[in-house]
């Protein structure tokens, strides 16, 4: 259900049962003190802004079998790889390369990320969604491929990044 733990504030590991096949919307939203989740093969949906503001969170771990997504270095994303739904903004890396099966940064994807002082997005990536670095206070610098394919960055995609001092947008952005 939507916000079904939402400020969950003690909340510190999920381990979600096989029968769930729903994550709503808003479900862990600021469980500060989430620091890893773990979800199953039935879960099908995941909602939008899930992990919102889940600062402590390090990991999310998806079975191997799950059909929709998948795990890379404790970050979701679709099961093909194309999609970044959403990074673990616990991590203490202060840098981060999109990989290269990328071509869309989910709405949300970072939000909140304090910790990102950088980040480097791939030839590959098209569109930047919604809110995807929103509120990323220390992020100084945006990095993109000599050869990007990008097209689109969403509404507030990189607003309230207070330490961006420069950007340079590919000559491909069309919106």
């Amino acid at each position: 259900h939507s916000g079904a733990f939402r400020d969950c504030s003690s909340l510190t590991s999920v381990n979600i049962g096989n029968n769930v096949t729903t994550i709503g919307s808003s479900a862990f939203a600021r469980c500060t003190r989430l620091t890893s989740i773990v979800i199953p093969d039935s879960v099908t949906t995941i909602g939008d802004d899930a992990f919102y503001d889940c600062t402590s969170l390090t990991s999310i771990s998806v079975d191997e079998n799950n059909p929709n997504y998948k795990s890379i270095d404790g970050n979701l994303y679709s099961k093909d790889g194309k999609t970044l739904i959403q990074y673990a903004i616990g991590k203490t890396a202060t840098s981060f390369v999109i990989p290269d099966s990328v071509t869309t940064i989910g709405e949300y994807a970072f939000e909140d990320c304090t910790s990102l002082t950088s980040v480097t997005i791939g030839n590959n990536v098209t569109t930047i969604g919604s809110y995807a670095f929103y509120s990323c206070d220390n992020l100084t610098g945006v990095t993109f491929g000599e050869n990007s394919l990008l097209t689109t960055i969403g509404d507030r995609a990189f607003a309230y990044c207070s330490s961006l001092t420069s950007i340079v947008i590919p000559d491909s952005v069309t919106t």
